[in-house]
Order: structure tokens, then sequence, then C-alpha cells
């Protein structure tokens, strides 16, 4: 008589074999369970580490909340930062493609000005060919450039301000020394030199190359003067104070 159960005993012995494999497991894992959340348990001191926190204080808490604390501040922080810079480079982007069209090719000043600018704008627009900007774009940061840190530098007196200027001249010059004709170079660089000059005298306002010298400080208390006199008191029955100061000779 055939049995009633279709599967063969040889795949009920290996569902069985299994069974037994992972009741081992699962009382292994339901006592360190347990173990953990005992009294000196790994999970009952973390818990108890996040329990005391707020009392605690950033000071008194475990390093490891310090630690994980620290990391979701630092990617918050990035997190904002990247939706900031992305939010601000729109921005500087719109205003910059709002700025009219200059054309920096040409000699559009005049005067003693055009000595310094027509360099400058040649040099532009012979360099910036292939920038994702245009050279009309780039030339008017380059005017912003000079002019927010002349201002700047007047009212702040920052160094990093004047560091700025400092860089942003140097490079005019050099773009007036690089473009201007052989002919009337060394001239057209001297006024370029001279601008810039009388220019720093505004943004550079202030500013002293000489080092500081730090005197005492002095408090202002009255000072007492102790004089080495020794007074003898009289004493009754014995020489008067000139007979013994006479003796003391």
């Amino acid at each position: 008589m055939a049995p009633n159960d279709p599967t063969p005993a040889a795949d009920n012995d290996r569902a069985k074999a299994a069974s037994t494999k992972k009741e081992p497991r699962l009382s292994e894992a339901r006592a360190w369970w347990s173990e953990a959340w005992e009294e000196g348990g790994t999970l009952h001191e973390l818990w108890e580490d996040v329990r005391r926190a707020p009392d605690a204080g950033w000071h008194g808490m475990a390093n490891w909340i310090k630690a994980v604390a620290a990391i979701a501040v630092f990617s918050f922080v990035v997190l904002l930062f990247n939706g900031a810079v992305d939010v601000l480079l729109d921005a500087a982007h719109r205003i910059l493609t709002a700025v009219p069209n200059v054309q920096v090719g040409d000699n559009t000043s005049t005067g003693v000005w055009a000595t310094i600018d027509k360099p400058v704008r040649s040099y532009i627009a012979a360099h910036s060919a292939g920038l994702p900007i245009s050279a009309s774009t780039v030339y008017t940061l380059w005017q912003v450039t000079g002019l927010s840190s002349l201002i700047a530098g007047f009212i702040t007196r920052s160094n990093g301000i004047r560091l700025t200027w400092t860089a942003w001249g140097i490079a005019g010059m050099a773009m007036v020394w690089t473009t201007t004709p052989d002919t009337s170079r060394t001239v057209a660089t001297a006024i370029a030199v001279l601008a810039w000059t009388f220019a720093s005298a505004f943004a550079l306002r202030g500013l002293n190359l000489r080092p500081r010298v730090f005197s005492s400080v002095h408090t202002g208390a009255p000072q007492i003067t102790v004089q080495p006199q020794i007074h003898i008191p009289a004493q009754p029955g014995g020489p008067a104070p000139d007979k013994v100061r006479q003796l003391g000779r």
C-alpha cells in the first residue's frame, strides 16, 4: 500500500535537517539579544548613553554620540551649502547675462583712460575664446572686481580686499604691457602704474608697513619710595636718640 505523503523520504529528511540547523541560530540570536539588553550589555549601555545625553550636555555625553551628531550636522551643512552655491551661481549668471554687451575688442574709451582700457579690452577679447561666458561678461567682471575692491578697501581696510586690489592692479599692468605695441609699451605701462598708484592711495588707506612696537604697560598706580632709614624709639631710662646716633657713628 502506497504512503499518503507524496514527498519522498529523502526530501523530508533534508527539510528536517534544515529546520534543526535554523533552530540553533535563532536560539543563539535570542540569547545574544537578551544578553545585550541586560545590565552591562552592549545595547543597554548604548541606550543609557542616549538617555543620559540631554542631562550630560555636549562635554559629558558619550564620544560616539558626539561623532554621530557631528557627522549629521556636517552632512546637513554640506547639503545647505550645495544648495546655496547653486542659487548664488544661478543668480550671478542671471545678473551677468543681463548686463549689456560691451564691445571688448573695440576702443570705445577716450582720453588717458583709453591708454589703459584699450589694451585690457584687447587682451580679454583675444584670450577669452572658448570660455563658457562671453568676453563682454569677463570684461564686466573685471571692472566690477576693481571698483568693488577700491571702494571696500577704502571703507573696511581689510587685508583680503587690499590683496585683491593689488592683484587686480598687477594683472591690469601686465595686460597693458603685453598688448600695447612695442613702440609705446613703456609709456602705456608707466601711465597704468601711475593711475593704479593714485587709486591705491584710496584703496590702501591707512596701510602701515612699519612694525608695531608695543611698550610696557603702565597701570598708573602711584609708586611708593621706600627709604632705608632706621628709627630707634627712645626707651625709658635709656640714652637719647641723638646719643644713639653718635654712638652709631
